[in-house]
């Protein structure tokens, strides 16, 4: 029978490549990571690494057992996790995936609270893309996932967790700055910066431009970028203006970095997802936050992005 802490230990140095590495994270002797390693692989018949230099180098037998590693250790630490749930407390890691630039900014305060509430659980906030979200909670790599549209596979449920406004942000020094509303025609000449094909802002803004006839192909499109952080950078040093949550260039818009404008009949509001598997393994910590966001005493953060 194969053994978790053998396991363990092994999908350490795969993802290290290093056996004092691996035994830095784990708080375990060098040694005794290499004995790990040696007996898994005597138990197994099979060579996991080949050293080259000083690093170590995973083997084909290696990658394919790394993949149900994890599983398997995910697995482990579910059912500890449900032995100890079925006490009082709710206690354990609760593993939430996030794919939007407006999660970040709002989950990791919520996630904040949450723990204030829940001391005996363990938040761990991912980033990654909308695609992998979906993978990652029907694998159950991922207890919960915010993303910026509502998932459609039938696997899945989800409920609203807020409403982001989208702004057009520009250099100090534009003459838009002044205006501070524009004509949505005035955009197809300017230098546009726009976000990744995947992102739900240029989703939101194509399909409110499309209300005036203004398509992709029709925007002086210069850069295309997948950081809206980035973004904002981009154009506080003067090059192009954007569109983009108005929680990312909320700070830059108060220190005057860049000026806020308004595109008259553009409706840039968005719904930001949480969601979650419905036949899942149960996980009373992730119930518990599914329930929690929408408590009264929470009600003024997740209205920020309507506010600011």
């Amino acid at each position: 029978m194969l053994d978790i802490t053998q396991l363990n230990v092994f999908i350490q140095v795969a993802t290290t490549q290093s056996c004092s590495e691996a035994a830095k994270r784990l708080h375990l002797s060098q040694p005794t990571v290499s004995k790990h390693i040696q007996n898994l692989e005597a138990k197994l018949g099979v060579q996991l690494f080949r050293r080259e230099g000083t690093r170590l180098h995973i083997t084909n037998a290696g990658i394919s057992l790394l993949h149900w590693a994890r599983k398997l250790v995910h697995l482990a630490n579910e059912v500890e996790e449900i032995i100890k749930s079925m006490e009082d407390s709710i206690t354990g890691h609760l593993i939430i995936a996030c794919s939007t630039t407006a999660g970040k900014y709002i989950l990791p305060q919520l996630a904040a609270r949450y723990c204030q509430r829940f001391p005996e659980v363990k938040v761990i906030i991912s980033s990654c893309t909308a695609e992998d979200i979906t993978t990652h909670l029907l694998e159950g790599d991922a207890h919960l996932g915010v993303m910026s549209r509502e998932p459609i596979d039938p696997g899945l449920e989800s409920q609203l967790f807020f409403k982001d406004t989208i702004t057009l942000i520009v250099p100090p020094n534009h003459h838009w700055a002044y205006q501070k509303v524009i004509e949505p025609s005035e955009l197809l000449d300017e230098p546009l910066i726009i976000r990744e094909v995947t992102s739900g802002t240029r989703k939101v803004v194509l399909t409110e431009l499309a209300k005036f006839d203004i398509h992709l192909d029709d925007l002086n499109i210069f850069m295309e970028l997948g950081n809206a952080e980035a973004i904002v950078r981009t154009v506080a040093a003067g090059y192009g203006v954007a569109f983009v949550s108005k929680l990312a260039a909320a700070c830059p818009i108060e220190r005057g970095n860049v000026v806020d404008v308004h595109v008259q009949g553009l409706d840039l509001k968005r719904i930001i997802y949480m969601a979650r598997k419905i036949d899942k393994t149960p996980n009373r910590a992730g119930d518990a936050f599914w329930s929690y966001i929408h408590s009264p005493e929470n009600a003024e953060l997740l209205l920020l992005p309507e506010r600011i």
